[in-house]
């Protein structure tokens, strides 16, 4: 899988959950390549230090959260995932 883009096509935010779509290549067995779009699910927080981190962990609280970008990031994928290809370079806040 090489990936064609070096950005997000978009990104759904709720609170510090957001899903991130990234466009990929794939190359076929038969040679032939197709495009489709993957999520990426992180949540962003500060540490003690005042630092931004990032986590593949959810709590209780951020179940809803990641729950409802995935679902709006599946939405995308089905309705607009073949589009021209172009980056979007703007983040849709869901929550």
């Amino acid at each position: 899988m090489v990936s064609t883009n070096n950005g997000p096509v978009t990104k759904f935010v709720a609170g510090g959950v957001s899903a991130a779509l990234w466009r990929n290549t794939l190359k076929l067995r038969n040679g032939q390549e197709i495009e489709t779009l993957s999520a990426s699910l992180e949540r962003r927080y500060k540490d003690q230090n005042g630092d931004w981190k990032s986590s593949g962990s959810f709590g209780s609280n951020d179940i809803p959260k990641a729950m409802l970008v995935l679902s709006k990031a599946y939405d995308y994928m089905v309705s607009k995932g073949s589009d021209d290809g172009q980056v979007v370079t703007e983040e849709e806040v869901v929550m």
